[in-house]
This record gives C-alpha cells, sequence and structure tokens, in this order.
C-alpha cells in the first residue's frame, strides 16, 4: 500500500490541512512571532494570517527600497566632492555606487515575480527569479572586479596627482560606511529568509566599500607625497574583489545546482524517524525554490495498515517537517509498505524507467 500526500495549493503561497485549524509561520522564529503564536489562534488558513513567504518577499522589498535610498544619496554626496575635486578615483567609486544602487532593479523583479501565482506551464511558481537575479548580480560584481583591476592599472601608467584630499577623504569615508551599511543589511536579511540573490547583492555592496576605502587610502597616500599609492592600493582591492566574488559565485552555483545544507537534510530525518507510525525514512530530498524550500520524501510504514493510516503517518510526517524545517513551504511523502519476506518488491516494475 503507498500513499501520496503533498500541500501545493495553486498560489503556492499557503499551506493547509483542511482540518482544524493548527500551525505557525515557519520562519526563523523571533520574539514577535512568539508573542503571536502566544495569542492568536492555531492556524494555518490564509485567513487567519499572513502568508510567510509573502512576508519573506515583503521584507526583501523593504531591504531594496532602503539600500536603493542610501546608496543613491551616498553616490550623490560623493558626485558633489567628483566636481569640486575633480578626483577620478572617486569618480570611479561614485560610478560604481550608482550602479550598485540599480542593482535593485533585478531583484526587485525577481521578488515580484514570486509573488505569482503557479500556473500549468510555472507549476513550481516563480521563485527562480530570485536565482537569475543573483547570477545578474555576480555578473555585475565580476564587471565591478574589471573596473577596479583598469581604472586601478590606467592610474599606475598614468599617475595623477590627488587634489583637496580632505574632501576626497570624508567622500570615500562616505562611500564605505553607506555600502557597508546596506551589505550588513541585505546579508542579515537575506539569510533569514533565504533568499541568495539578496545575500549575493549584500556581498557587491560590501566590495565595492573595499573600493571606497581604496580611494581613501590612496587620497591618505597621495597626501604624504606617494603618487602611485592610489593605484597600488586599488590592484589590492582588486583581489579583494575577486575572493568576494569567487565566495557570491560559489553560493549562487550551489543554489542554482539545488544544493542544500546537509544539516537540514539531517534535520528533517530525524524527525521524520520521530513521527509515531514511520518505521524508516527512505529517499529525502530538499530544495529552494527562490527563499522557500519544498521536500520529497518516502516513508516506510506498516503493511498492514489501511489507507487512511497511512495517510495519517504521511500527514504527521509533513506537519513534523514543515515545523522543524526552517522556510519548508510544502513537502511530498510517499508511503510505502514494510517489506514482506519473499514477497515481490512492488517498485520493481519501475526498475527499468529508474536505470540510467
Amino acid at each position: 500500500m503507498s500513499d501520496r500526500h503533498t500541500h501545493h495549493p495553486g498560489d503556492e503561497q499557503t499551506h493547509r490541512h483542511g482540518r482544524e485549524p493548527h500551525g505557525h509561520a515557519h520562519t526563523s522564529p523571533g520574539l514577535r512571532h512568539r508573542l503571536a503564536h502566544l495569542l492568536t489562534p492555531h492556524s494555518h488558513e490564509s485567513a487567519d494570517k499572513l502568508d510567510p513567504a509573502l512576508e519573506s518577499s515583503a521584507r526583501g522589498m523593504r531591504v531594496l527600497w532602503v539600500s536603493l535610498a542610501v546608496l543613491g544619496a551616498t553616490a550623490l554626496a560623493q558626485a558633489i566632492v567628483v566636481v569640486v575635486s575633480g578626483s577620478v578615483a572617486l569618480l570611479g567609486d561614485t560610478v560604481h555606487n550608482a550602479a550598485d544602487a540599480l542593482t535593485a532593479v533585478p531583484l526587485g523583479i525577481a521578488f515580484v515575480l514570486g509573488r505569482r501565482a503557479a500556473t500549468r506551464r510555472f507549476t513550481y511558481g516563480y521563485g527562480r527569479a530570485e536565482d537569475l537575479a543573483a547570477l545578474a548580480i555576480v555578473l555585475t560584481i565580476a564587471a565591478s572586479a574589471a573596473f577596479a583591476a583598469w581604472a586601478a592599472v590606467g592610474r599606475l601608467l598614468d599617475p595623477r596627482p590627488v587634489e583637496h584630499v580632505p574632501a576626497v577623504a570624508v567622500a570615500a569615508l562616505v562611500g564605505f560606511l553607506g555600502n557597508e551599511g546596506v551589505a550588513r543589511y541585505q546579508i542579515r536579511v537575506g539569510r533569514e529568509i533565504g533568499s541568495a540573490a539578496l545575500v549575493a547583492d549584500g556581498m557587491h555592496a560590501r566590495t565595492d566599500g573595499f573600493t571606497s576605502l581604496a580611494v581613501l587610502l590612496g587620497a591618505g597616500g597621495a597626501a604624504l607625497g606617494w603618487r602611485l599609492a592610489d593605484p597600488v592600493v586599488g590592484l589590492a582591492i582588486t583581489a579583494a574583489i575577486a575572493l568576494v566574488l569567487r565566495d557570491a559565485a560559489r553560493e549562487v552555483f550551489r543554489r542554482v545546482m539545488d544544493a542544500v545544507d546537509p544539516a537540514l537534510v539531517d534535520r528533517a530525518e530525524r524527525v521524520v524517524r520521530a513521527v509515531p507510525g514511520v518505521r524508516e525514512v527512505g529517499e529525502l530530498r530538499l530544495r529552494w525554490i527562490g527563499h522557500r524550500l519544498r521536500a520529497e520524501l518516502a516513508v516506510v510504514v506498516d503493511g498492514e495498515a489501511t489507507v487512511r493510516q497511512a495517510h495519517a503517518i504521511a500527514v504527521e510526517a509533513e506537519h513534523a517537517l514543515l515545523h522543524a524545517v526552517p522556510r519548508l513551504t510544502a513537502a511530498l511523502v510517499h508511503a510505502d509498505p514494510a517489506p514482506v519476506p519473499g514477497a515481490t518488491d512492488p517498485h520493481l516494475v519501475l526498475a527499468h524507467h529508474l536505470t540510467a
């Protein structure tokens, strides 16, 4: 006997059991979540609470708006100093920060698309748009590294004096503080909601902070009379950007290849094994779709269990997973009967379909 049980409604933005109300928002619990859990009904019904995936997307959009405002203001302040000082290095940093502010565009589009309901063509929804946005951001980081290298080499071959050093130093410091503040905010929220794209954008902002520091250190060296300070430091920062690019590219590559933290798989297996009626856990798979997780697994149950009993065990297994695995929004549970000695494997008919 086997049973398949899943919860993936058409809009893929709610989780319902169709029974007595019960549930929580399956995101990383904070103080507000715990208080809400104590003061609100135990329900998964969309009419009773805001869907966690929608809430995550809303948080992502807030981050993008804040980032756009902070980096835009930073670039504007630096542009004023560029006009006054004529600093080419600061001009490059200003253009870079302005470009970074615009990376909010692909991320914003991704978050908006992620809210769209699943369709007959896109049956898993549009969460993968975040991965495409992350790829665009990684390419932007690569372009940033190339631009920093080009500017540093050009300045090394044609050294120029830096004028109005104090103003340039202040503008560079403003650029660093603006980028680092945005980076911390984006990386923290991106990890909380499970958005690789937002984390990648945060890493990108951090690289731009390094670029601003290069301008600051170069200006300091120029003030001491070392004309090559700016290009030498610029080359060092290019190397730092390349390291951040490697980390961001690796994270995005893993997400595109459906990689998950093995600790999540271990946790899911432990939780399902503890469900009454589950004798063993078979194949278990987790995958990211945007900043949401989905699971597929097989559980072994008593071969004498009725269809209703096996279904109830599958429901309980999914319920346990939704509470134990952060950002999990749906699970497909397949119940297999415990094998009987001498009996034919019921999956034997599928063997020739599963071989390479």
